[in-house]
């Protein structure tokens, strides 16, 4: 007990980039080590310290649906022709602009092929509005336009003539 107790001391925190990299290299000497040992834990001990010094510096960013899929296609990952296959090219292209939502099915497809968590897909995001409906809201509803149209219909002239 008091060896490891000798051996765990030597380890340090991790403040700067340099300790970073430093703690990198010992673990690099460390991979492969047999449970239950000094090195072991010592390895255990570092990755820890390692993944909280990652967790601070580079910190992950939660990512919406659409932001997830751009930054595999902008990583070279994957190409938008690979999602143009897995979804269909309007599909895809929609997606990107943000103005379709993903369904179910296009998110297993997605998820499946490309590796993307689910979790990450299913979460709510906006739409892009253009800047024409922005500038211009719509003041009458078209629902039932075709209903009221006439087309089809005779109508009567004012001067009372069928047309």
């Amino acid at each position: 007990m008091e060896t490891a107790m000798n051996t765990l001391a030597e380890i340090r925190p991790i403040r700067t980039d340099d300790d970073h990299r430093c703690a990198l290299e010992v673990i690099e000497g460390l991979w492969g080590a047999e449970p239950d040992t000094d090195d072991y834990d010592r390895l255990d001990v570092l990755a820890t310290l390692i993944e909280a010094y990652e967790g601070r510096r580079w910190p992950i960013i939660e990512m919406d649906p659409v932001e997830a899929i751009s930054g595999a296609i902008e990583s070279g990952e994957h190409t938008r022709a690979e999602l143009a296959e897995l979804i269909g090219q309007s599909r895809a292209t929609e997606v990107l602009k943000r103005k379709r939502y993903l369904t179910l099915p296009m998110i297993r497809q997605i998820a499946g092929n490309w590796g993307l968590p689910v979790r990450m897909l299913v979460k709510e995001y906006d739409l892009a509005t253009t800047a024409k409906a922005k500038a211009r809201p719509r003041l009458y509803s078209t629902k039932g336009k075709a209903a009221r149209s006439n087309v089809g219909k005779r109508t009567r002239s004012k001067a009372g003539e069928t047309l």
